[in-house]
């Protein structure tokens, strides 16, 4: 016979939104960030459990950050409801950790313009040509993928 747990049942200073209200989210394990997005299990498993199978079948944050929703819904506990929501809540913490501010970025060497594009870039799957237009005083008015190439190459002709 199998005992179900619910999240009800975990004492209160366990229950991760509780534990992030007190310690704050860095205080916390992916899973527990996890468990919180999610918000729900099933009725045999506690969202606890359901948040560590996630990244368990993903083997962590990096492989889950290019999944597909066919991936996730594969997942017992994951339908299209929560596999959006990760999605999403991924795509999100992407766009933050690129956020440029509005101010005007200077390009005054080749390593500024590449530090400008690197971490969008960094985890791309195919080669990508990007040019960044700049205003007579170096600033970055535009920036614009030019062509998109296979793995390893770009081939392109101004």
């Amino acid at each position: 016979m199998q005992t179900e747990m619910k999240i009800k049942s975990v004492p209160k200073e366990d229950r991760p939104r509780e534990r992030l209200l007190e310690l704050g989210p860095a205080h916390l394990s992916n899973a527990e960030l996890f468990a919180i997005l999610l918000g729900s299990g099933t009725k045999d498993e506690p969202v606890t459990l359901l948040a560590q199978r996630l990244l368990m079948h993903f083997e962590g944050l990096q492989l889950l950050r290019d999944a597909t929703i066919e991936e996730l819904t594969a997942i017992k506990g994951i339908g299209t409801a929560k596999g959006v929501l990760i999605i999403a809540a991924i795509e999100l913490g992407q766009r933050l950790h690129r956020y440029k501010p509005a101010e005007r970025y200077t390009i005054r060497s080749p390593k500024d313009g590449a530090d400008y594009v690197m971490e969008e870039m960094r985890n791309l799957q195919q080669e990508h040509f990007v040019v960044l237009f700049l205003n007579t005083k170096n600033h970055i008015v535009h920036r614009q993928t030019i062509f998109i190439g296979s793995l390893n190459a770009s081939i392109f002709f101004p």
